[in-house]
């Protein structure tokens, strides 16, 4: 446990040898979805691939209910080591696989029941509908999981360690791989053969950590008898989550309404902006893996009243991410075309990705602030101002300028696609608000804690 605290010692150092972890595993994950894409793409058709992106931003946008709601466990569980109090910690881990259990339980009776309204709802192109349908409900059937996968992972980040969950996902990865290509390319399963690879794969990650887990010696006794619904626990982990969770689900929601503004312009738009997403997890990258670390790495030391070591962590985290996010804008918005190649050979699904890529290529300039404060927020608890500035990018900006950019832009790709970046500004114009205003409050409590 001693290498895994981030009380102590130089902060980049510490910070990159956690987040570089993180940001592999991260990679690996996006590799999941795209690979999928990439290998259907190759040897199915324009309806698969467009079931696919269809599908499995439904299912992204009800997994994350779950990836957020884990945030609640790993900040609890890293502020408990840092408050030296391992074995509350120990129950924070028991209530919440009590608490995972039943969202995994929820999640997959809402996608098997109903898949072909969620199907609808996203407007998904006729010659998708019932591809859209039986992915959704093969992904949605492994809910129980996901719930898993992610649990364990977050248990693993709030102890310090990001290298563990980064084998497991590895492994994982290359049965993924193996099984899109044993049940499309052999088999010709198209996206319905991708949706049983991905719940396989996920599976045997699941299998892998819990094993790797049982080895790891933690720094508290954890038994059969800390899996329980303690309220205490629960009532923590539900405070810290439940906003996440929500702006999260929201803010998908807003970005189904997105594609499905999007779905109504044809399946080649709909292939390619769903080819699009998928470069975007890759170029996103750097910045999504500085506000997951920046989650453990601050609310170990917000636990032990270190402020302005956070702080510090924030800054140095903003400075690395934006220096990545400028290489990205310059690749994607200029060679955006060779990206979109790597997922399809229709030279006009390409052309319409790379279309809508400009437009995350511009945003790539402003979310290395945007995701490393939210990060920082969440490790000080700050979760309700998460949710409330990720609602007003996606309700107030988001939606009413991708409409207005259907109606009034020629159906642009481009011009729908730049509601996101407009957003992001907004977003982060919030951020700097609230980050001068909790850090005046801090000083206060810094001063009361040193008393």
């Amino acid at each position: 446990m001693k290498n895994n605290d981030f009380t102590s010692g130089a902060i980049l150092p510490k910070l990159l040898k956690f987040m570089i972890p993180v940001l592999f595993s991260m990679f690996l994950q996006a590799l999941y979805g795209a690979v999928d894409l990439l290998i259907v793409g190759q040897f199915a058709s324009t309806a698969d691939v467009a079931a696919v992106s269809t599908g499995s931003q439904i299912i992204t946008t009800l997994t994350n209910l779950i990836v957020s709601f884990s945030m609640g466990i790993t900040v609890t569980v890293a502020q408990r080591i840092g408050q030296k109090r391992p074995q509350e910690a120990s129950f924070t881990i028991g209530t919440g696989i009590v608490i995972f259990s039943i969202m995994g339980i929820i999640l997959t009776l809402i996608s098997l029941v109903g898949a072909p309204f969620l199907t609808q709802i996203m407007q998904a192109p006729p010659e998708a509908f019932s591809l859209t349908v039986g992915y959704i409900r093969i992904c949605g059937g492994g809910f129980l999981i996901i719930a898993a996968y992610n649990l364990l992972g977050s248990i693993f980040r709030g102890l310090g360690d990001s290298k563990t969950p980064l084998i497991a996902v590895g492994i994982a990865c290359v049965f993924n791989i193996l099984g899109d290509l044993l049940f499309v390319a052999v088999f010709h399963l198209g996206a319905l053969g991708t949706a049983l690879a991905t719940v396989m794969a996920q599976m045997l990650s699941v299998i892998i950590s819990f094993f790797m887990i049982r080895k790891t010696k933690l720094p508290f006794e954890f038994s059969k008898e800390a899996i329980k619904l303690k309220k205490t626990f629960a009532a923590v982990i539900i405070r810290i989550g439940t906003p996440v969770a929500i702006q999260d689900f929201l803010v998908g929601i807003s970005f189904l309404v997105l594609l499905s503004i999007v779905n109504q312009l044809g399946v080649t738009a709909s292939a390619g902006v769903g080819v699009a997403q998928k470069v975007c997890t890759f170029i996103m990258l750097v910045p999504l893996s500085f506000m997951q670390s920046m989650t453990a790495f601050v609310a170990q030391n917000y636990g032990a009243g270190l402020f302005h070591r956070a702080q510090q962590a924030l800054k140095t985290s903003i400075g690395i991410s934006f220096f990545f996010g400028v290489v990205m804008f310059l690749i994607t918005y200029f060679r955006g075309n060779l990206l979109a190649a790597i997922f399809s050979q229709d030279a006009e699904t390409i052309i319409a990705s790379w279309e809508y890529l400009k437009a995350y290529a511009v945003d790539c300039l402003f979310t290395c602030f945007l995701f490393c404060f939210m990060g920082y927020f969440n490790g000080i608890e700050k979760t309700k101002f998460v949710m409330l500035q990720g609602l007003c990018g996606a309700f107030l900006i988001r939606i009413p300028v991708a409409f207005l950019m259907r109606n009034l832009g020629n159906n642009s790709l481009f011009l729908i696609g730049m509601s996101i970046p407009c957003s992001t500004i907004l977003q982060i114009a919030m951020c700097f608000v609230a980050y001068f205003y909790f850090t005046k409050n801090t000083k206060n409590i810094q001063e009361n804690f040193n008393k």
